[in-house]
């Protein structure tokens, strides 16, 4: 008979810091706006994907400050940060880092040392990842696995903490390669960064025309991110939101009982076990970064896109009608009642 593992109570350190978390979410969200303009839906996801020790790739069309997002993150958090320019010439070794000989000047002798590549940073910054081959792609999908790079038969591990944080453009499919499923899986979120509002695209055009220099602070440092990280991960979470997550992963599945006609109709392959856990990790990242330490069924809600949308596939049918992943995840959400996920 299975037995249910209970995750440890929240302590007394972990309730403060909780509080400390809402405190530096607000002042990161100040900081981010001195350089980035809206955007505080991408800037959440992003903290969410931190703090569940995970990876994230955003996706969105040239020009939406992608990048300098990321950049100016990086300052608030106070940790190392690499970026990596990915080009169809870009090889591994570019990216883990390589084996050279030098000279001993003790003995004399000639001996390989290894010199690290930039996935050797708290933060990296993997900038239009889908403009390199699969091979280089491979190498840093496996950094991101493992945390850890293997050269020469000895392993190096990645600095702790240690993200990757990915743009890839939907446009310009020519001359690029875009990432298999199975790779798609190892990121957490796939963040959609939006057009800006009318009012925010007039903002950026001010802000970006003028003389006025500004720069973002340090917020936190990586030992509170470490702390923050133990912490998501003992927030309780009832059975009925168990249950819910379990249901919206289930439901994606075409061909299973547990799939509805429109799962059927539009999708090809379904999500697996990793994103219900993935649910789960996220949504209590979700209820911490909003000051609570419970989780309910609309933190879980509120994560499913960008969980699952890389993780549907939509077929032929769903295509020609014009139907996204993420309007297929709108009807789960809207076919499984929250206040009846026992059921």
């Amino acid at each position: 008979m299975s037995k249910t593992v209970q995750a440890p109570a929240l302590q007394e350190a972990d309730m403060k810091a909780v509080e400390q978390l809402k405190g530096a979410h607000q002042k990161l969200r100040a900081e981010m706006g001195k350089v980035i303009v809206g955007q505080e839906a991408v800037l959440d996801q992003l903290l969410m994907a931190i703090f569940c020790r995970g990876h994230a790739l955003l996706m969105g069309v040239p020009g939406l400050a992608k990048t300098l997002m990321v950049s100016t993150l990086s300052q608030c958090l106070d940790m190392s940060f690499k970026r990596i320019q990915f080009t169809p010439d870009l090889m591994p070794s570019d990216i883990t880092g390589t084996e050279v000989i030098q000279d001993d000047q003790a003995t004399r002798q000639r001996m390989f040392k290894f010199m690290q590549g930039p996935i050797f940073a708290n933060i990296v910054l993997a900038d239009e990842i889908n403009r390199t081959p699969p091979k280089t792609q491979a190498a840093l999908l496996e950094a991101m696995q493992e945390r850890k790079v293997s050269i020469g038969g000895t392993d190096y591990s990645m600095k702790n903490p240690f993200f990757v944080l990915a743009t890839q453009n939907p446009i310009e499919q020519e001359g690029t390669y875009p990432l298999p499923e199975a790779q798609l899986d190892r990121f957490l979120f796939l963040i959609q960064v939006e057009y800006p509002t009318d009012k925010e695209e007039e903002q950026i055009m001010r802000q970006g025309t003028s003389d006025l220099q500004v720069a973002a602070s340090k917020v936190m440092h990586g030992d509170d991110i470490i702390q923050l990280q133990h912490v998501v991960r003992r927030v309780p979470v009832s059975d009925h939101v168990f249950n819910y997550a379990k249901r919206l992963t289930r439901m994606t599945r075409p061909g299973t009982p547990e799939a509805v006609d429109f799962v059927n109709k539009w999708l090809t392959w379904g999500a697996g076990p990793r994103a219900s856990m993935n649910l789960i990790l996220a949504a209590k990242a979700h209820a911490l970064l909003n000051g609570r330490v419970h989780v309910g069924a609309d933190d879980v809600a509120a994560v499913a896109k960008p969980i699952l949308r890389h993780r549907l596939i939509p077929n032929f049918t769903a295509q020609s009608e014009g139907i996204t992943s993420d309007k297929v995840i709108d009807k789960l959400i809207a076919a499984v009642p929250k206040n009846q996920a026992a059921a």
